[in-house]
């Protein structure tokens, strides 16, 4: 591309001028490049770095260092459906709100997607604080034990594993098959009775 510039004598072509290209905020070659296991170990790593930050700056050992454990008064079984019931509400509205086949009226507009996703994080951290202290993440889970480093949050840890990837199974499952199926089976007989008329 070349800028024409109309100067005092008439106008003459400027120096070439090209605009680069936009900085991608997930560039697909370097994804292919990352390996699972290794994309996971970045992932433990700068959570661990972060807690420990957050644990000696803001947080600190007043407030258990942000690990997540099982409050008192709550059975093992209401943690861990807390854990799952949460899990699942955060994947489905990720899954719902991303999804390029969607019919919503606002489906052409991806700016308004990471609206219902952090609506659904406050509502899951306001129902599951009190009893978990909303774990919904196993990485999050995992690096604030190991920097708090005490006996309660190492307890009932499984909790934070075992929850977040039930709920998020249920909600890819959900997603997939029955809401994905049921669309595609009530606009294949909306399609073919339409075509019959």
């Amino acid at each position: 591309m070349t800028k024409e510039v109309v100067g005092e004598g008439g106008s003459f072509t400027a120096k070439d001028y090209h605009d680069p290209p936009p900085a991608p905020l997930i560039d697909a070659a370097e994804l292919g490049q990352w390996s699972f296991y290794r994309a996971l170990i970045a992932e433990f790593i700068a959570t661990l770095l972060f807690l420990y930050i957050t644990v000696l700056t803001v947080i600190g050992y007043k407030y258990g260092g942000g690990a997540n454990s099982l409050n008192d008064g709550y059975s093992t079984g209401t943690g861990l459906g807390a854990e799952i019931i949460g899990t699942f509400v955060l994947v489905y509205t990720v899954f719902s709100a991303t999804d390029p086949k969607r019919n919503a009226r606002d489906s052409h507009i991806p700016v308004l997607a990471p609206l219902p996703i952090g609506f659904a994080v406050f509502m899951v951290h306001l129902a599951t604080i009190p009893i978990t202290g909303t774990g919904i993440n196993p990485a999050r889970s995992f690096g604030a034990a190991v920097i708090f480093n005490e006996e309660k949050p190492w307890d009932d840890h499984w909790i934070f594993w075992v929850g977040p990837f039930i709920g998020a199974a249920l909600a890819a499952f959900f997603h997939q098959f029955i809401l994905r199926a049921g669309a595609v089976k009530a606009l294949g007989s909306f399609r073919s009775s339409a075509s019959a008329v």
